[in-house]
């Protein structure tokens, strides 16, 4: 007791001091590592760069005339989809039982009957019969004779699709891209399906297949430099054009900057995204491997790349991932999706379907392109075909229609495939063949019990006494 005390007043002279815990590994760990020695490992010594990008923080607002184009196409795409498997067989001609192998690639998770599926799409296929209780459909022919024109109009715009492809390459950091990552803006930009065997074998004056670690890629080998002017300078210079045919040509005292309608935005907001559109502009075709990521400079020609992009696409819009697979080929951040939102005055990223979209906002003018290709007007009349009623004298939704559910009920999903067929068939399924015809027996016994009701009541003999008096009726 007493060494306890006498040890009391040396720790209250002397300032506390943490202790300082010290490890040593058995010798069977190694030796550790002296990173104060210049052989240490390579990642060591690389210096990395923060990452800063522009700070336009904009609050991302929905924006129904774009959402609207995502819900008009939503019964368009799977009739596109069950198109595609259609042509891939011989003649144009399917057995209906055979479309059940491709439930997964229609994004049908749930037993459904195809033949109801079917039925309710009458303008683009036709089914028939083939033999006893073995059905078989095939395209209407007003859906034929579509299809055939839009084969001739392909093969007439073959050059506008060798352009777009050199376009693409020369925006690429080493002038090639991998033909797999292509692949999947194909739809977008108006490619056929057998572009790799056609039109990237067609023409090596500008481009050839080349085997990578990767696999194949498509490689340019030839610059040509009248390809290398963006839209927007092009746009550019026709602004500029009428401007000069002014009567006081002086440049703008105020540099306004084009919002969605409706946005609100706070000054600091408006001023960063000012001072963006007054930076130099950087051409998507320049040489940007000295770019450093992070930067203004650097986001400045990633927004134009994009931009470059969509005005190559035929609707001027396609998925955000689609643009995720190029971010080697034009070293694109991490944070993409949060860059186009950065500036809506460019891009607007619509929420609607499985994947996110993203639009050329000056392409459309409420809900609809301005400028429309053949492509595009075939694809008018596809859709056309697909609103088609099955009966006569059904009333069709139109777009305004749409318009107003879409106002009404904002948070409702509208891509998901199986929630589209059950609405248009019903939650119930028996369990029967495809190819069993169906029973409109059912519905023939219910008008004619309905007939019958009426006559009975219509027969219905008034009560009277002998006399002739009317009797009243207890």
């Amino acid at each position: 007791m007493a060494s306890s005390l006498t040890t009391l007043p040396f720790f209250i002279s002397h300032p506390i001091q943490k202790p300082t815990l010290s490890f040593h590994p058995p010798s069977f760990w190694g030796d550790p590592l002296n990173f104060n020695n210049s052989q240490t490992l390579s990642f060591q010594t690389k210096k990395h760069v923060r990452f800063s990008p522009v700070q336009a923080l904009v609050k991302r607002r929905k924006e129904l005339p774009f959402d609207n184009v995502i819900q008009r196409d939503k019964k368009l795409q799977l009739v596109m989809k069950i198109r595609k498997i259609l042509l891939s067989q011989p003649d144009r001609v399917m057995q209906l039982r055979d479309l059940g192998r491709f439930r997964r690639a229609l994004g049908l998770q749930k037993r459904r009957r195809f033949i109801a599926l079917l039925r309710k799409f009458p303008g683009v296929f036709q089914i028939e019969e083939e033999g006893v209780y073995s059905l078989r459909f095939k395209l209407t022919p007003e859906a034929e004779r579509l299809y055939l024109e839009e084969m001739k109009v392909r093969n007439e715009m073959e050059g506008l699709l060798v352009v777009k492809l050199r376009k693409l390459l020369m925006m690429s950091l080493d002038k090639r891209i991998l033909i797999e990552k292509i692949a999947h803006l194909k739809t977008d930009l108006g490619l056929p399906l057998e572009f790799r065997d056609t039109i990237c074998q067609r023409y090596p004056q500008y481009f050839r297949v080349v085997r990578t670690e990767r696999g194949p890629a498509l490689e340019l080998t030839h610059w040509d430099p009248e390809l290398a002017v963006s839209f927007a300078e092009l746009e550019e210079e026709d602004k500029l054009a009428e401007t000069r045919d002014l009567i006081i040509d002086r440049p703008p005292k105020f540099n306004r900057v084009r919002l969605p309608k409706g946005l609100q935005l706070s000054k600091g907001e408006m001023r960063r995204i000012s001072q963006f559109r007054d930076m130099p502009y950087i051409s998507p075709y320049s040489d940007f491997s000295e770019l450093k990521p992070g930067t203004a400079e650097k986001e400045k020609h990633a927004c134009a790349v994009v931009h470059e992009m969509l005005s190559l696409m035929v609707e001027k819009r396609t998925l955000v991932d689609h643009l995720t697979h190029f971010r080697e080929e034009f070293r694109f951040s991490q944070q993409l999706r949060g860059m186009l939102i950065r500036h809506p005055d460019m891009f607007y990223v619509s929420l609607k379907g499985d994947r996110d979209s993203v639009f050329l906002r000056d392409a459309y003018r409420d809900s609809q392109l301005v400028d429309k290709n053949r492509l595009l007007l075939i694809k008018e009349k596809l859709r056309a075909l697909v609103v088609v009623p099955r009966f006569r004298g059904r009333v069709v939704k139109t777009d305004s229609d749409d318009r107003e559910e879409e106002e009404e009920e904002e948070e409702e999903d509208w891509s998901d495939f199986d929630d589209l067929v059950d609405n248009e068939m019903g939650e119930d399924d028996d369990g029967e063949d495809d190819d069993m015809p169906p029973d409109f027996d059912e519905d023939d016994d219910n008008v004619k019990k309905g007939q019958s009701s009426k006559e009975d009541e219509e027969k219905v003999p008034s009560l009277v006494f002998p006399d002739g008096r009317p009797r009243e009726r207890w």
